[in-house]
């Protein structure tokens, strides 16, 4: 049997398409490939930036800033002691960009000592986004920080 080139053409086209939707329907299939945004409604978040950044700044100008930092029980927030810790509101957001399923947040709730830890067995190893988000004396902050954790 003999193909001639136009015949050849249509198989060689219809073979490409195949491939190409192939690789298509596995990757939108298999939770392997999660495509997932950063962030779930992003023109909302993106609107805000300008108050982000406000906020950013609010704890760039601070003096005396809450240390993030990593221990061997877990993650430590410390406040400066000039703080009231009764003051101190908001959350602690912690984001890992590999695995969306592994993020939470945990309240700012200080009763008498200006250290927040959140422990390490609540964290699974590798990299993690601290954003926390806190007011004081009628002020908004923002202060974020990566750290590794390693089990």
């Amino acid at each position: 049997m003999k193909i001639n080139w136009g015949t050849a053409i249509v198989i060689a086209f219809s073979i490409f398409i195949s491939f190409i939707l192939y690789f298509v329907i596995k990757v939108q299939s298999d939770s392997k490939y999660d495509n997932d945004l950063v962030v779930e409604e992003y023109y909302k978040y993106d609107a805000n930036f300008g108050d982000e950044m406000k906020r950013v700044q609010n704890a760039e100008d601070l003096v005396a800033k809450p240390v993030i930092s990593l221990t061997t029980t877990g993650v430590t927030i410390v406040f400066p002691d000039t703080f009231v810790p009764k003051n101190i509101k908001g959350k602690v957001s912690l984001y890992r960009p590999s695995n969306k399923k592994l993020d939470f947040e945990i309240p700012i709730s200080l009763s008498d000592a200006t250290t927040l830890l959140i422990p390490k067995k609540s964290l699974a190893g590798g990299r993690w986004d601290i954003n926390m988000e806190w007011q004081y004396g009628g002020k908004s902050y923002l202060s974020k920080e990566t750290i590794y954790v390693n089990l």
